[in-house]
C-alpha cells in the first residue's frame, strides 16, 4: 500500500527545500508592503491582529487589513523557518503541510503573541520526556490551532487585568505541554482517516476549556469578522505561487506532470508521505495543481478569497504533500456541494466554502473505499461540522479537523463491518 515508486530527480537538500517554502512568506511580505501604500495605520492594523481574541470568525484580513495581515503571516513564516533550520529538520510530507496550514491560519487566527506560549510549553514536554525538541516540533506546529485560548484570555473580558496575561500565557504552555500525548492517543479514534488528526485533538481541548469556562458562569463570545472586498489580487498572488510550486516540481523532476497520476495509488491514510514515495518533484506538483484547482473552485462558485479561505486553500495545499490528490479529494468535495445544494445553501459564501475546502481532511476515505463512499462522507461532514462549533465556542481553529474525526471515526467501522461481512 505505502510502496515507493522509482522516479528520476535532481539530487535536493534541504536547503532548497527550504528555499522553495521560504518564496511563500516572502511573497506575503513583498505583498504586505505593496498593500501598505494603499492603506493606513498598518502598525495600528497588525496591533489590533495581536490583541484579538482570536475566536472563530476573526478574519485577519478584515480586522487589520491586508497589509497587517500579510505581514503577520510573513513574521510567522519566518519565525517557524528558523526553527526548522536551528532544529536540523528533515522537510518531509507532513512537515510541508504543519507549515503550510500554519500559514494559512496566520490570516485567520494565529499570531506571534499567541503561538509562541505553545512553543514554550512543547519545549518543556521535550525536556521532561528527555528527549528533542525535533521530534515534537510538527505536533507543536500544528497545535497551534488552539492558539485562540491564548488569545481570549489574555484579551477578553474572562480573566480581569493584571491576570489575564498570566492566565493566557500559563494555559498557552499546559497545552503544548500536553499536545503530544493527546494527538498520539487521538489518532486511534478515526485510525488514520482524518488527516487533521491535530484539529480532532484539538477539538477535544476546546471542548473541555469551554465547558469549563461555562461552568465559572462564563461565555466565549461568538465573532464574526469577514473580509468581503476586492480579492483579484489575492487570487492574482495564489496563482503565481502555485504555478511556482509546479515549476520547482519539475525543475526537480521534469516528468513531474506524467507522474503526477502517481499519486492516485494511494488512498492518503496517515501516513502517506509524498516526498518519500514520489519525490519532491511529484509532490511540489501536486501541490501546485491542487492550488490552482482550489483557487478556480472558490472562484467558480462566486466565492471570496478572505482569511478562512486562505487557510482552507494553504491547508489543501500542505496536505497535497501528505496524502490528498484529485482522485481522493474530489468525492468528498463532491459530496458537501451535493448536500449544500439539498438544503438550500448559498455555495459563495465562506462557510460553505471553507467546508467544501477543509472536508478533504477525510479525503482518506473516498480513496480506500471509492468515490460514491467519499461523497457519502462529505454529506455527513457538512451536516457535522455546521453543528460543531457549539460545543468548542470557536477556540479550535481547526473546527472541520474536528468534525472529520468524528465522521471518519463513526463511518470507517461501520464499513470494515460491511466488508468483513463480504
Amino acid at each position: 500500500m505505502f510502496l515507493k515508486q522509482k522516479v528520476e530527480e535532481r539530487p535536493v537538500n534541504k536547503e532548497l527545500i527550504l528555499g522553495i517554502l521560504s518564496v511563500i512568506p516572502i511573497s506575503f511580505l513583498i505583498f504586505g508592503i505593496i498593500m501598505s501604500f494603499f492603506e493606513t495605520e498598518v502598525l495600528a492594523g497588525y496591533v489590533r491582529i495581536a490583541k484579538s481574541p482570536t475566536i472563530l470568525i476573526t478574519d485577519f484580513l478584515e480586522l487589520g487589513g491586508l497589509s497587517a495581515a500579510f505581514i503577520n503571516a510573513a513574521l510567522i513564516g519566518f519565525f517557524n523557518l528558523y526553527l526548522l533550520k536551528k532544529y536540523k529538520m528533515k522537510i518531509n510530507g507532513l512537515l510541508i503541510a504543519a507549515f503550510l496550514t500554519l500559514l494559512g491560519f496566520s490570516f485567520f487566527g494565529k499570531n506571534i503573541v499567541n503561538i509562541v506560549p505553545l512553543y514554550i510549553g512543547g519545549l518543556l514536554y521535550a525536556k521532561f520526556q528527555k528527549i528533542h525538541m525535533r521530534d515534537i516540533i510538527v505536533v507543536i506546529m500544528f497545535s497551534t490551532g488552539l492558539s485562540p485560548i491564548i488569545s481570549e484570555l489574555m484579551f477578553s473580558d474572562i480573566i480581569l487585568a493584571p491576570y489575564n496575561m498570566f492566565f493566557g500565557f500559563t494555559v498557552g504552555l499546559l497545552i503544548g505541554f500536553v499536545i503530544v500525548p493527546l494527538s498520539s492517543h487521538m489518532l486511534k479514534f478515526h485510525d488514520g482517516y482524518n488527516l487533521y488528526n491535530i484539529g480532532f485533538t484539538a477539538g477535544i481541548v476546546g471542548t473541555v476549556f469551554t465547558s469549563i469556562i461555562r461552568v465559572l458562569d462564563k461565555e466565549v463570545e461568538p465573532v464574526r469578522i469577514l473580509y468581503e472586498s476586492f480579492d483579484s489580487h489575492i487570487k492574482g498572488l495564489l496563482i503565481l505561487l502555485f504555478l511556482f510550486f509546479i515549476g520547482a516540481g519539475l525543475y526537480i523532476n521534469k516528468q513531474g506532470l506524467k507522474q503526477l497520476k502517481s499519486t492516485f495509488k494511494y488512498a492518503g491514510r496517515t501516513v502517506t508521505d509524498f516526498t518519500y514515495l514520489l519525490g519532491y518533484g511529484v509532490t511540489f506538483v501536486n501541490m501546485g495543481m491542487m492550488g490552482i484547482f482550489t483557487v478556480i473552485l472558490v472562484s467558480v462558485l462566486g466565492g471570496i478569497v478572505n482569511g478562512p479561505v486562505l487557510a482552507a486553500i494553504f491547508t489543501v495545499v500542505g496536505f497535497a504533500a501528505f496524502g490528498k490528490h484529485f482522485k481522493n479529494s474530489i468525492p468528498v468535495m463532491l459530496g458537501v456541494i451535493i448536500a449544500a445544494l439539498y438544503l438550500k445553501m448559498d455555495l459563495s459564501s465562506t462557510g460553505i466554502i471553507i467546508s467544501i475546502l477543509f472536508s478533504t481532511t477525510i479525503a482518506p476515505i473516498a480513496g480506500s473505499y471509492g468515490p460514491f463512499i467519499g461523497i457519502l462522507a462529505g454529506i455527513l461532514h457538512l451536516a457535522v461540522v455546521t453543528n460543531i462549533g457549539v460545543i468548542h465556542g470557536g477556540i479550535n481553529l481547526y473546527n472541520n479537523g474536528f468534525s472529520g474525526g468524528l465522521v471518519a471515526g463513526f463511518l470507517v467501522p461501520i464499513l470494515d463491518a460491511f466488508k468483513r461481512g463480504d
